[in-house]
């Protein structure tokens, strides 16, 4: 196993659902708890349809959607976090697969802090892709959030 070295930070991956506020959450506590910074993270790719991907025509369609990013992750800050949150926190929004950029953010992190929508009955006993796939690549412990039972 490579020797990294442990940076102090948990990343956390952001997209505005309720499981990722929910992962905000602990990851803001366990920050707290243990004196590391929060890097969260929003990741975005441009939709396949039918295999085909839509034309963006200028570099101002990937502008809006990073500002899409951005705002959902000031928006998912203000409500967790709030104006003056407990724990050292920076944002960044990428452009590529959710997973993929979550794992190249974690590299020499302390831990990564993914939130995982469940559906319910079978299908709630199973993580996300995303998660899953995080799960079983990361190099650095991973912590999935399930959302509370309603």
């Amino acid at each position: 196993m490579a020797d990294m070295k442990n940076d102090g930070r948990i990343v956390v991956g952001i997209d505005g659902s309720e499981s990722s506020k929910h992962a905000l959450r602990w990851a803001i506590r366990q920050a707290e708890l243990t004196g590391a910074s929060v890097d969260a993270l929003n990741a975005w790719e441009i939709p396949l349809y039918a295999g085909v991907a839509p034309m963006i025509e200028t570099g101002a369609d990937i502008d809006a959607l990073t500002k899409a990013g951005e705002q959902v992750l000031t928006e998912t800050l203000a409500e967790v976090a709030g104006d003056h949150p407990p724990a050292v926190i920076r944002t960044r929004v990428v452009q590529g697969h959710p997973a993929l950029a979550l794992l190249q953010a974690a590299e020499g992190a302390e831990l990564l802090v993914l939130g995982c929508r469940g559906y319910g009955g079978f299908v709630g006993t199973l993580l996300g892709s995303v998660s899953q796939y995080c799960v079983l690549h990361a190099a650095c412990p991973v912590v999935v959030i399930r959302e509370p039972h309603k």
